[in-house]
């Protein structure tokens, strides 16, 4: 077998064997689950940090689709419609055993998953969406009133709820009938209400 091909039935294994026992658990079990010794485990990856970030990078990088962001911004097309099709799409590739399990997993270890992929999630999808929602109300442009932190928390409301999705299929092992309509029913819900803080300063809290 050649290295390289060696290399990527251990990633491979590696993301199977820590999204099911999360990242505490052992190289040595790993090595066994390959059926090769764990010096040849550490001649492809020198560290288990080492390993652990490639996952990273096999998981949660390599699946990003740079396509996305022209889809959001696409004036050409109702927003509502590219809304669908960019959390349909996203979903999709998001919504899985592998990577649900190993998102939660990276948080509960207070690894930098989360923070990294979120960091890329805010710069990439959030700011455009705010744009794109203050043109459909036609709302000040963000050049004129900056992104408020109310906007992000309305956005996070809608990604949180598709991210749930996941949750309760590979954490609670609970069913999600029809992944496309239901996640199609929260972008229209969102858009529908979003206007009651799209494009409008941070207000205080009552009370």
């Amino acid at each position: 077998m050649s290295p390289a091909k060696r290399e990527e039935i251990i990633v491979r294994e590696a993301v199977r064997f820590f999204a099911e026992f999360g990242f505490e658990g052992q190289t040595r079990e790993l090595a066994k689950r390959l059926n090769i010794t764990q010096p040849l485990l550490y001649r492809y990856f020198e560290t288990k940090d080492a390993l652990v970030e490639r996952v990273y990078q096999e998981v949660f990088l390599r699946r990003w689709n740079p396509f996305w962001e022209e889809l959001i911004s696409d004036r050409t097309k109702p927003l509502r419609e590219r809304l669908v099709a960019f959390y349909r799409d996203y979903s999709q590739m998001i919504l899985t055993y592998e990577w649900v399990r190993l998102f939660m997993f990276s948080g509960l270890k207070g690894l930098d998953f989360n923070t990294r992929y979120l960091e890329l999630l805010r710069k990439r999808i959030f700011d455009s969406l705010v744009s794109e929602l203050r043109h459909e109300f036609r709302a000040p442009t963000t050049a004129e009133l900056p992104v408020t932190e109310m906007e992000i928390e309305a956005v996070w409301s809608l990604h949180a709820a598709i991210f749930y999705l996941g949750v309760r299929k590979f954490i609670y092992n609970l069913p999600v009938a029809d992944l496309g309509a239901i996640v199609e029913m929260k972008v229209r819900s969102f858009v529908d209400g979003a206007s009651v803080v799209i494009g409008k300063p941070d207000q205080p809290m009552p009370g």
